[in-house]
């Protein structure tokens, strides 16, 4: 057995393993895991932090996720998953009522997923998901103005959230870079951050759908905490004691 108290690289290597399988790491078992001290394994994951390879909680560290790139790349990535997540969002929408939809592409997947017969109003900043809700012809569509973020594929400016102060959301999906029990739903633009917290102030019911290659893990710039999220859309076969975890922070799990 590697004498892992010796050998200080084999050691992080292994903690970059499970973070990358797991999402997250906890000191106690890691250092039971490896039969040394929690101080040890408490100064590999400052090292890690450092290197931005993961972000340090209370009591371990999560996995810090490598920014997405813009929205056109992202499109195509996981495509059949976020179809999957879409169409199971998309049985929480009450009809009649009026929802806000986040830019991102598994948001656009749920505007694709929207069935033809639902009755409601929509707002959103993306382009994309206007347009493609224009297929609907019992959706009124609302599109917040101002400057289109490459990035993001949505108007997140101060146009943007000021049209927004003057409605009130009975639902708002909610799009995100990553989502962590403790950490939150985070994300990596500072301004996309700020207006999607401007949204969920002006919701009734706050709801994201996710990829399992997100959860748990972290990103730059927090959104919400997860007991400020009502409703996560995940699928099938994520890792109990993360689901647990958000159940705990008081977010009902949908799995697709």
């Amino acid at each position: 057995m590697l004498d892992y108290a010796a050998f200080p690289g084999q050691r992080q290597d292994l903690i970059r393993q499970i973070l990358q399988e797991n999402g997250r790491v906890v000191c106690a078992e890691l250092a039971i895991r490896m039969n040394v001290s929690e101080h040890t394994i408490r100064r590999d994951l400052h090292e890690l932090s450092k290197e931005g390879f993961c972000k340090k909680v209370y009591g371990g560290a999560v996995l810090q996720l490598p920014d997405a790139g813009n929205f056109f790349t992202r499109e195509q990535k996981n495509s059949a998953k976020k179809d999957s997540i879409a169409q199971k969002a998309a049985t929480l929408i009450k009809a009649g009522g009026c929802i806000f939809i986040d830019t991102g592409t598994t948001n656009l997947a749920l505007a694709k997923a929207l069935p033809a017969d639902l009755s409601i109003t929509v707002v959103t900043n993306s382009p994309a998901i206007a347009a493609e809700l224009l297929r609907h012809p019992l959706c009124e569509v609302i599109m917040t103005g101002g400057q289109i973020q490459r990035a993001s594929g949505g108007a997140v400016g101060a146009t943007a959230a000021n049209q927004i102060q003057g409605i009130i959301f009975d639902q708002a999906f909610i799009g995100g870079c990553a989502m962590d029990p403790d950490m939150g739903l985070t994300g990596f633009d500072f301004a996309d951050c700020e207006f999607k917290k401007a949204v969920i102030a002006q919701s009734n019911q706050s709801i994201v759908a996710l990829t399992m290659d997100k959860l748990p893990g972290v990103a730059r710039f927090v959104v919400a905490k997860s007991r400020d999220i009502d409703v996560l859309v995940v699928e099938e076969g994520m890792d109990k004691d993360v689901l647990e975890a958000f159940t705990a922070q008081d977010v009902r799990i949908v799995c697709a």
